[in-house]
């Protein structure tokens, strides 16, 4: 028999484990490689339907393995309800990640991101925001580089723009699933998809929610039905200005005739408005709103990101609608 096979399995297998155990024992002991200084970026898109403790901890986790044996994070940085599409120098704690990493003294030697390439960038902001950061002397690591991106890296290169068109591509994705699936809740099934009901018409119960774990939290469905007391007069209105009767005169006869007004007849709901009385924006905000001609409109208005990373509305409206019953 081979000499090999005649040395004693037990002595084999205890030199190995020793060998082992003191290998293992000495990089536990061992400082890190680098000793590299870690700011942790993270962000998550909403605070109403995501859970900001939770995400944060999964993606420190994944941060924190990044970068394993390589350093400790030093600093961190997390955007919470903040939108992927918003700028850095507009995100609030991304600007301020931005902001530390010019100072000479920044507790941090190289950025982390947790998560995916999505948590922090859309199309072309890496590029911007890593270029920023190698003029300052930081390096941004990534779970899908498995460690630092290296921007003369070809390959690096390649895995950026395909993260790239990737993120993108979900931001599309995402898009057409919602109106997608708001176009079939609003014509197939009829449901109110939120916000404050128009004048002359009430919310109603449309049923128990289609989702089992909602409908078991009591969740309900809503639809719009015209209002008893306050559909007769928008109907007048309407009729009134195909008779070719002024918005001034119909604001006027409305007074005269004491209707309330939208934000006398639903106070709890308009109390930013004095309820006063009926003028001329009011008779032309409900002519030209197209839900009383069967339209049902999302996104009216458009949204800009504040100073905070977080989205304002501003003025100006969008296109946005599908057809609905008539009213």
């Amino acid at each position: 028999m081979d000499a090999l096979f005649e040395i004693d399995d037990r002595d084999v297998l205890g030199g190995w484990t020793g060998r082992w155990g003191r290998r293992r024992a000495a990089s536990l002991s061992a400082p890190t490689t680098q000793g590299l200084r870690f700011g942790f970026y993270g962000r998550t898109s909403t605070a109403e339907f995501q859970d900001p403790v939770t995400s944060r901890a999964w993606q420190r986790e994944m941060a924190e393995a990044v970068i394993a044996e390589h350093g400790v994070i030093r600093a961190e940085f997390f955007d919470v309800g903040c939108s992927r599409r918003v700028p850095w120098d507009q995100r609030r704690e991304a600007a301020a990640l931005l902001e530390q990493a010019r100072s000479a003294d920044r507790p941090f030697d190289a950025v982390v991101v947790g998560g995916e390439f999505e948590r922090a960038f859309t199309d072309r902001q890496f590029d911007q925001v890593a270029g920023m950061l190698r003029r300052f002397g930081v390096r941004v690591w990534l779970p899908e580089a498995g460690g630092p991106v290296e921007l003369d890296d070809p390959a690096h290169r390649v895995l950026m723009r395909v993260l790239a068109a990737q993120s993108q591509r979900e931001v599309v994705r995402a898009r057409h699933r919602t109106l997608a699936a708001m176009t079939a809740q609003t014509v197939e099934q009829g449901r109110f998809l939120g916000g404050r009901p128009p004048y002359g018409y009430r919310l109603a119960d449309a049923g128990p929610h289609p989702n089992r774990a909602h409908a078991q939290w009591g969740r309900r469905l809503h639809r719009l039905d015209p209002d008893p007391v306050a559909a007769p007069h928008v109907r007048w209105i309407f009729a009134q200005r195909l008779a070719g009767c002024s918005v001034a005169g119909i604001a006027r006869e409305l007074n005269e005739r004491g209707v309330p007004c939208p934000s006398a007849a639903d106070p709890g709901r308009n109390r930013h408005r004095s309820g006063a009385g009926w003028n001329l924006r009011s008779v032309a905000v409900i002519l030209a709103n197209p839900r009383y001609t069967g339209r049902q409109v999302w996104s009216r208005q458009r949204s800009r990101p504040d100073g905070g990373g977080r989205r304002s509305r501003v003025s100006g409206w969008c296109p946005t609608s599908c057809p609905t019953s008539r009213w």
